[in-house]
C-alpha cells in the first residue's frame, strides 16, 4: 500500500470541489433523511457531521433544528458550506471547522449526542485508520450516543474495479475507495451495539451502500 497515493486523495477533493461545487446535487441524501428521523425518535438535537463535503446533508438538518458541527478537510468545501450557511441564515445552528479525521477528533470524551458522516468510512481510509476513527468516535461519544454512517459495499458494481491500492481500496476515476462487508462493519463494533443495517442505492450508477446505526455501549 502506497501512503503517498492515499494521501494524494486531499488535493483530488480539493480540485473537484474547486471545479463541480455541486458535484453531489443540490438534495440531501436519504441517509440525512433517515437519521433525522432516528434523531428526533431519540430526542437528539445536537450532531458532529464527519466529512460534509459540499454540505447537503449539513444544511438539511441545519433547517430541521438540529445543531450541526460539520468538519471537513477540504478548505474549498468548507468555505462553500460557509456560503451556503451565510446565504439561508443558519448560522446560530451550523459552525464548520476544516479538519482531517485521521487526528484525535477535536471533542471532549463523552461529549457528543450522535455523529453522521455520509461515505466517509469509505473515503482512502486504511484499516487501521478506520479502527482509529471509530475509536475516536467511540471516546468523544456520550454513554448511548449514535454513531451514524454510510458506506460504499461490496455489491456495488465498481467493487474490484479500477486500481487496487491495497486492503479493499480501488481507484476509480481518481477517486479511491474503501468498499464494506458486513464483516468489516461488524469488526468497528468494539464499545458498540449495532442498531440495524440498511442497505439503499444512491445515483443514476447506482452505488449500493449500507447505512449503519451503533450505539455507544
Amino acid at each position: 500500500m502506497d501512503k503517498n497515493i492515499l494521501n494524494q486523495q486531499s488535493q483530488h477533493w480539493e480540485t473537484n470541489f474547486s471545479n463541480k461545487p455541486e458535484m453531489f446535487g443540490l438534495d440531501h441524501s436519504y441517509s440525512a433523511e433517515k437519521t433525522l428521523s432516528v434523531l428526533k425518535e431519540n430526542n437528539l438535537s445536537n450532531i458532529v457531521e464527519l466529512g460534509a463535503g459540499l454540505g447537503r446533508d449539513t444544511i438539511f438538518f441545519g433547517k430541521n433544528s438540529i445543531n450541526v458541527t460539520a468538519l471537513d478537510y477540504s478548505k474549498k468545501g468548507i468555505s462553500i458550506i460557509d456560503k451556503k450557511i451565510n446565504d439561508q441564515n443558519l448560522n446560530s445552528s451550523i459552525r464548520t471547522l476544516k479538519f482531517d479525521v485521521r487526528k484525535k477528533l477535536p471533542f471532549k470524551d463523552n461529549s457528543i449526542e450522535a455523529c453522521y458522516s455520509h461515505m466517509l468510512y469509505c473515503m482512502a481510509l486504511t484499516n487501521l485508520e478506520l479502527i482509529n476513527l471509530n475509536n475516536e468516535v467511540k471516546r468523544i461519544l456520550k454513554p448511548g450516543g449514535l454513531n451514524i454512517y454510510t458506506v460504499r459495499n461490496t455489491e456495488d458494481g465498481d467493487f474490484k474495479k479500477g486500481a487496487h491500492r491495497g486492503e479493499d481500496l480501488y481507484e476509480i476515476d481518481g477517486f479511491i475507495i474503501h468498499f464494506f462487508s458486513k464483516d468489516k462493519i461488524n469488526s468497528l463494533l468494539d464499545g458498540f451495539e449495532n442498531l440495524f443495517i440498511e442497505k439503499f442505492d444512491e445515483g443514476k450508477f447506482p452505488r449500493k451502500l449500507y447505512l449503519v446505526c451503533n450505539k455507544k455501549i
